[in-house]
């Protein structure tokens, strides 16, 4: 399976205490392939280095990218989808770009998907997400 987790759903799966953090266990014991942009990694980069120390965003990305099961991908065209946040297409460009299976994401800009007959972009709710890995 070839997911794209949305930096929300990113961020609230580093915590031990989260209810999430099943998600970023399941990365870490290659459960599925998490894929990544320049764009998604500076992204998270920034946004967890709100909450956590320099150290521990260094060492949260430097496993990321080491990974056998994270594939780092170019997206070479933009698809302007996400009217409503422009800020969330690197997401959709990732998917597209890396063949995804779903984005993972709690956002509601991502709803606008749902209606785009071209290309498919499949989303799926964190909840969900933790709901198909304990079945599996």
């Amino acid at each position: 399976m070839r997911i794209v987790l949305d930096t929300n759903v990113f961020l609230v799966s580093l915590s031990p205490y989260s209810e999430y953090a099943p998600i970023f266990d399941a990365v870490i014991g290659g459960r599925f392939i998490l894929l990544l942009s320049n764009e998604v990694i500076t992204e998270y980069e920034e946004i967890i280095a709100q909450r956590y120390d320099r150290d521990t965003v260094h060492d949260v990305l430097r496993l990321l990218v080491s990974l056998r099961n994270t594939d780092l991908i170019v997206p070479h065209y933009h698809w302007k989808l996400i009217v409503n946040d422009p800020d969330d297409d690197k997401f959709v460009d990732l998917a597209v770009a890396g063949n995804a299976d779903y984005i993972v994401t709690n956002d509601r800009h991502f709803k606008v998907l749902a209606q785009t007959a071209f290309p498919v972009v499949k989303t799926m709710k964190a909840k969900d997400f933790l709901e198909m890995l304990a079945a599996e």
